[in-house]
């Protein structure tokens, strides 16, 4: 079994859990599957957009990681897939409607908050059905922070002004790219975009030097006493 490093230094991406679950949900819990699939399903939908958020099954099912740490043969996790989700949903941490899709019956979970509540409400009143094609969602594999979220996690509190320039800033440079350079922001104290953006346009004109970046010394040297030192709270 891999061991664990730790959790690295600064602020890191956080999923929020209601405290009820602690103190209801967990002592309850009895089967390993419903738990993964319980904090599975706030983890994902705490990355979803929207005021309405659910998952189908094949959204548990596509997650690879995630399906792995279930079962270490394929058939045997979707089958502990299957038994997990039905003890969530009888236990009363999920919800589950079934909705007509392209002629066929398809199973949608909702938690069971009260944005949840009312979703399944509005299904069954009419007035409003799920996607089919299922709402955009990150894999435990794949996760990035969006540009917003790594803004408000590392810099600070986002205005709609910001989000017109971060938006920009996404169309123009890669995401590795933007990761790293609030990366350095941080490491230098610097936790204001202007420098940020100063280190992104800096690599774009004059190339990404990683090998630069990897030295120590040499790195300390170009933020602290080079171009981008004025924007530095010493």
């Amino acid at each position: 079994m891999p061991s664990f490093t730790g959790f690295p230094k600064g602020r890191l991406r956080t999923t929020p859990i209601p405290a009820q679950f602690f103190s209801e949900l967990l002592p309850e819990i009895d089967h390993l599957g419903e738990l993964k699939v319980t904090l599975y399903t706030i983890w994902k939908l705490d990355r979803m957009e929207g005021d309405v958020r659910y998952l189908r099954r094949q959204d548990y099912a596509e997650d690879e990681r995630f399906m792995g740490g279930l079962a270490a043969h394929s058939l045997q996790a979707q089958a502990v897939l299957d038994d997990a989700l039905e003890r969530a949903v009888g236990r009363g941490s999920l919800l589950r409607l079934e909705a007509e899709a392209d002629g066929q019956k398809e199973a949608y979970y909702f938690l069971n908050t009260p944005r949840g509540r009312a979703a399944v409400e509005a299904v069954d009143k009419g007035s409003w059905k799920p996607s089919p094609e299922g709402l955009p969602a990150a894999n435990l594999a794949q996760e990035r922070p969006n540009i917003f979220r790594l803004y408000e996690e590392n810099i600070g509190p986002l205005t709609p002004l910001m989000a017109d320039i971060l938006r920009q800033a996404e169309a123009d440079y890669p995401t590795e790219w933007l990761e790293d350079a609030v990366s350095v922001a941080v490491e230098r104290n610097a936790r204001n975009w202007r420098y940020v953006e100063a280190v992104l346009r800096a690599w774009k004109e004059k190339g990404k030097d990683e090998q630069d970046r990897r030295d120590a010394k040499k790195d300390r040297r170009r933020y602290d006493e080079g171009e981008f030192a004025d924007f530095i709270e010493h």
